[in-house]
């Protein structure tokens, strides 16, 4: 436990970002998790509308520094391909 009133203070700082940034990432294994069924079940219009807000999320999240840009762009890439794979 910090002894220094500003330690104390980074530490609370620490943990209400991780706190954020665990639930922008639920929020993408989820969104994730639903367009990959939607996939699996070969419905496109959903898995194209499920697409638009799975990238949305990823890039928000890439914009804000929780998660890496390349990592947020290689995951649309291969969503795209899952989405023309159907068609």
């Amino acid at each position: 436990m910090p002894n220094i009133k500003s330690a104390m203070k980074r530490v609370r700082q620490s943990n209400k970002a991780r706190d954020a940034n665990r639930a922008v990432r639920a929020a993408i294994g989820s969104a994730r998790r639903k367009f990959f069924e939607a996939v699996e079940a070969k419905d496109k219009p959903t898995a194209v509308q499920l697409y638009r807000a799975y990238c949305s999320i990823l890039d928000k999240s890439a914009k804000k520094g929780i998660v890496k840009r390349n990592m947020a762009i290689r995951r649309k890439h291969r969503a795209s391909l899952k989405i023309a794979a159907m068609a």
